[in-house]
């Protein structure tokens, strides 16, 4: 067949024929909504990995403040506030220092998991709060403030000794302020 009679019929049957199909429209993909009341999750429980001295606690004042000499300490591997294990002797933690600056809600759920329900309130420094108690192994002070939390235990019966450790490490860190 030539080409001169098949454009003229081409073209009579394009006219001829329905509408051509619209392009199909495929739905626009929505992203993920955002969800802001999601729970955060609370940090595992700190373990010593390193020796090292605490960034934020003197060595000798801990010893002072506890009333026991400090063999060794050794920090977790938590950023940018290590937990500060300071050892009685090779073996024994004489006392725990843990930091936590976060979430509001996961520094509040850290104190009331370390102080507990029987706990004394403890209002110490000004503006936080937590708990502070005796514990089966010594004693243990906790406190809050916005999304920073401070707990420390100790083998001490005392509270305030913890409480007075719990102070220094807020003032040297200039938490809450």
């Amino acid at each position: 067949m030539n080409r001169a009679l098949l454009l003229p019929l081409l073209a009579a049957l394009t006219a001829c024929s329905p509408e051509a199909p619209q392009a199909a429209t495929t739905p626009t993909a929505q992203p993920p909504a955002k969800t802001t009341s999601a729970t955060p999750t609370v940090p595992a429980k700190p373990e010593p990995a390193k020796d090292g001295p605490c960034p934020y606690l003197d060595t000798k004042f801990v010893a002072e403040a506890n009333g026991q000499l400090v063999r060794k300490v050794m920090l977790s591997a938590d950023e940018p506030h290590p937990t500060c294990f300071f050892y009685a002797n090779a073996t024994e933690i004489q006392l725990t220092v843990r930091i936590y600056v976060g979430d509001k809600r996961i520094a509040k759920t850290l104190v009331n998991e370390a102080a507990g329900a029987d706990a004394s309130p403890a209002t110490v420094p000004e503006g936080w709060s937590g708990g502070s108690m005796p514990t089966q192994s010594g004693a243990v002070y906790a406190v809050a403030k916005d999304g920073a939390a401070v707990v420390v235990t100790t083998n001490q019966k005392q509270t305030i000794k913890a409480r007075r450790i719990a102070e220094t490490a807020i003032g040297n860190l200039k938490l809450g302020y």
